[in-house]
């Protein structure tokens, strides 16, 4: 959308700190109630409304999920924020563990760090965390971005629909593979890289990404994912389902970086696939920090997951020369300019398996919380303002899926 719309007409508003995007509140549309608000922004002064949302006020199953048409718009509340009317947002498999209540302790600091000096709740809570939008506020320090943006800056070659779907998974794998495999498009060319669990959004977004770069990529997955993960260009992929994955992986070469996305009892097994005495790198994002946290308290849980890392971290590379560490998400708005340039360039598809309506919330994450993904899961927030923009996003998704498919074809 190239304009932003009034207030009280716009579907969606969230909030977006734009030099550190660590609050995001996404499930939620504006409604018509107004009230006066503070002004820290650029705008002119306006009237603040309320939204419909989808909230939980407990943590728990699918049922916590409620709908309410009485949350309060945010407002621009310091000269980094911008504020974005929302057209799609994507789930991520932490929003179901968020919403059981997974990570709370931690999260609530993050999202609040003077949280730790009192008890408030974080109650009522709304859940979300990727998006795709357009900027119709912005504060008086923010220079970045503009009115009428489509961001974080948005692909052009893509709906805000597919856009939505790329900016969680695309920092995590960053994040991990940058910082915890050392990896970059610079240093990746003809490196090894093994993808546990590839058919996810993390796994489809890496994978491409590692290509991109220049690395051979060997991803393991479900046997109806195979012709998925070929079609985005992985070098070998091995059927899990279908015989001894593990004994297949100890007659190929050794591989100079792991990418765990599966956990349990991987580790036990992948570390001895990696080059010994090569600064090879094991990888995981599958940790016990935000578990520690919630059963033993912040600071007890987080000294026990830094002890459970460094034990391990040490003896690896005391034994076999391997780097153990841990993969995060970590918000990063210049690499994301990096990776739309990427997607414009036709490096990077994206992947998205399922769409549902803004009144369908509940429905996509019990079809997240089915697991076994191929790409991601998108909720339309925004919807067109007529059925013929709607198609031609669909048409376009269909193109897409049958591109994919028709390279695994010819690979």
């Amino acid at each position: 959308m190239a304009s932003a719309r009034a207030m009280t007409s716009t579907r969606l508003l969230c909030l977006f700190n734009a030099t550190a995007a660590g609050s995001i509140k996404t499930l939620a549309r504006t409604g018509c109630r107004v009230c006066l608000t503070r002004n820290m922004s650029s705008s002119p002064p306006r009237l603040q409304g309320c939204m419909s949302a989808w909230i939980i006020d407990q943590y728990g199953s699918n049922g916590v999920l409620k709908y309410t048409e009485e949350t309060t718009v945010p407002t621009i509340s310091s000269a980094t924020e911008v504020m974005i009317k929302v057209h799609a947002v994507s789930l991520n498999p932490l929003d179901v563990a968020m919403r059981g209540g997974y990570g709370a302790k931690l999260l609530k600091l993050r999202r609040d760090p003077l949280s730790v000096m009192d008890n408030d709740t974080e109650f009522p809570l709304i859940l979300g965390r990727d998006l795709s939008g357009v900027v119709v506020d912005c504060g008086s320090g923010v220079t970045h971005f503009a009115l009428g943006d489509e961001v974080s800056h948005k692909p052009k070659v893509l709906s805000h629909i597919e856009a939505a779907s790329i900016p969680y998974v695309a920092n995590t794998s960053l994040s991990a593979l940058v910082n915890g495999g050392g990896l970059c498009r610079d240093s990746s060319s003809n490196k090894r890289v093994l993808i546990t669990g590839g058919s996810g959004g993390v796994g489809t977004f890496a994978i491409q990404l590692l290509k991109a770069w220049g690395a051979h990529v060997t991803v393991t997955c479900s046997q109806n994912a195979v012709g998925l993960v070929r079609g985005l260009g992985a070098d070998e992929v091995l059927d899990y389902t279908a015989g001894d994955v593990v004994e297949q992986l100890e007659m190929m070469e050794k591989f100079d970086v792991v990418f765990d996305g599966v956990g349990g009892d991987t580790e036990e097994w992948a570390m001895g696939l990696l080059k010994p005495w090569s600064g090879a790198k094991y990888v995981t994002l599958v940790t016990p920090l935000l578990l520690n946290t919630d059963s033993m308290g912040l600071l007890d849980g987080t000294l026990n997951a830094g002890f459970s890392l460094q034990s391990k971290a040490i003896q690896n590379l005391l034994s076999s020369g391997v780097f153990y560490r841990w993969g995060f998400y970590a918000p990063d708005g210049p690499a994301l300019d990096e990776v739309s340039k990427l997607v414009d360039a036709g490096k990077i598809l994206p992947v998205v398996e399922a769409q549902f309506s803004f009144t369908q919330v509940p429905q996509a994450f019990q079809k997240l919380e089915k697991g076994h993904a191929r790409g991601k899961t998108v909720v339309r927030v925004a919807e067109e303002d007529d059925r013929q923009t709607e198609e031609l996003v669909q048409d376009s998704s269909t193109e897409t899926v049958e591109s994919v498919q028709e390279t695994a074809k010819q690979s």
